[in-house]
């Protein structure tokens, strides 16, 4: 498979990433986009396991 075709792939994969890292990291406080603590709480574990503070 070419090069080029596989960079569609790669930025899709990147953005779920991105998407995914900022919703087990970042998603409490200030920069919430979700009101209240339900999407902190499915992912608390992750959280801790990526070395994010959040207590």
């Amino acid at each position: 498979m070419p090069l080029g075709d596989l960079i569609p792939y790669a930025i899709l994969t990147a953005l779920l990433a991105t998407m995914l890292f900022y919703f087990v990291g970042a998603e409490e406080g200030a920069t919430s986009v979700f009101p209240g603590m339900t999407l902190h709480e499915w992912v608390h574990d992750a959280r801790h396991l990526l070395g994010f503070p959040c207590h």
